[in-house]
């Protein structure tokens, strides 16, 4: 026992005598993290790219929607339009005294009949002239098929019956379509009028209700976010306010322009000439030319090759009117959108959408162009708290009551 205890203290205190050890080192770090073997641009250019991909996604993801969705987004962006010009026309008619049924109701039908009256007047002028036209147009062929013959090409009898087999073939060969095309007019109509209802309805809901509309809208948004939703809408709605009234008056140049040529030259069909300028304006660069080849082959049916030339050289002045002078000077500072932009915007509208794409594309772009320029801004930031209570023109179709305050 006595020895078991002795080795036990002897052990105690050589480990009392022994040094202490020094703390063991942490291991040294490596000679070079990742990120610094990897140049500043590379890694800059990765943080952009991942975010620009994940932009494109979501642009994507939009732009699909939209087109599974077009008879939806279609009738709704018209009815936008529409509103953007009748909201000032109704309230003015309100500030002066006017109930809200009534001068809602003068509005709607003031747009119907002023739409509807150019379509039939266009349209009744077109079927009082049709026998004219038709007798005119193989008046027109056979002096088109009597040039061929006795002009510089001297083609003879044999070759244009050839040529016109040919044509009578081509066409056969795709019956296949023009039938397809025939059975789909139907659902063609139908999605027409279908889309028609919907944006006469939506047109008046906004006129109705406006307010309650855009306060939806506006309290999706998280709420420290609706000061700059607010204001973006605010900049947006008097943008597109001011694109389409600019828009009308640089359709009512053009098709007064054109008209007034062709009825001067006497060209058939001047009226329903106009109309189709005025309606084609609303798409830019596209519904001009398209608008102005017709008057031009209207002309060169019925009054030669001579009037055709003269009717061109109008057309173009107009067309150089608009582009160089009512374009930058108007619509240059009501849009804010370089022609470049316009001309760009127009053409992926068109591809992406045809038609409706190309008529929507410059308002979309103008719009989107301010908000975004609003929200990077940052003046929004300045307002006190965001507004329980939106305040785009959007809703105002009555005067404020006296002492109203934003988040009232």
């Amino acid at each position: 026992m006595s020895q078991g205890w002795g080795r036990f203290v002897g052990r105690r205190r050589a480990v009392a005598r022994a040094p202490e050890r020094p703390p063991v080192a942490p291991p040294p770090p490596p000679p070079a993290e990742v990120e610094d073997a990897i140049p500043y641009g590379m890694r800059l250019a990765a943080a952009w790219s991942w975010r620009l991909l994940l932009i494109g996604g979501v642009v994507a993801v939009v732009i699909f929607l939209v087109v599974q969705l077009r008879y939806i987004v279609i009738p709704m962006l018209v009815a936008v339009l529409i509103s953007a010009l009748l909201v000032p026309f109704s309230s003015l008619l309100q500030r002066h005294g006017w109930p809200k049924w009534l001068s809602i109701t003068v509005a709607m039908l003031s747009a119907l009949a002023v739409v509807g009256g150019l379509l039939t007047l266009g349209i009744w002028q077109i079927v009082r002239g049709s026998d004219e036209l038709a007798a005119q147009s193989v008046v027109a062929w056979n002096e088109f098929r009597a040039w061929l013959a006795d002009g510089p090409f001297h083609f003879s009898e044999d070759q244009l019956n050839d040529l016109l087999d040919q044509i009578v073939t081509a066409v056969q060969s795709e019956s296949g379509i023009l039938v397809s095309g025939a059975l789909s007019v139907s659902s063609t109509v139908g999605h027409f009028f279908a889309g028609t209802l919907l944006a006469l309805f939506a047109t008046l809901f906004i006129l109705i209700d406006g307010r309650g509309i855009w306060g939806w809208v506006v309290r999706v948004f998280p709420r420290r976010a609706r000061a700059a939703v607010d204001g973006a809408g605010i900049a947006g709605w008097t943008t597109l306010q001011n694109f389409v009234k600019v828009q009308i008056l640089v359709a009512t140049i053009d098709a007064i322009g054109i008209g007034l040529g062709a009825f001067f030259l006497g060209v058939p069909l001047a009226v329903p000439i106009a109309i189709l300028v005025f309606l084609g304006s609303f798409v830019p660069i596209v519904g001009a030319v398209a608008t102005g080849a017709l008057a031009v082959f209207v002309a060169l049916v019925y009054n030669g090759p001579v009037i055709a030339l003269v009717m061109l050289g109008v057309v173009l002045l107009v067309q150089q009117v608009e582009g160089h002078v009512l374009q930058p000077l108007i619509m240059g500072t009501a849009v804010k959108v370089h022609p470049l932009g316009v001309v760009l915007a127009v053409a992926a509208g068109s591809f992406l959408a045809g038609i409706p794409g190309a008529l929507f594309a410059v308002p979309v772009a103008a719009v989107l162009n301010v908000m975004i320029n609003f929200v990077s801004g940052g003046t929004w930031k300045q307002s006190a708290g965001p507004p329980v209570v939106p305040t785009s023109p959007l809703w105002r179709t009555v005067p404020q009551r006296p002492g109203y305050q934003r988040g009232e």
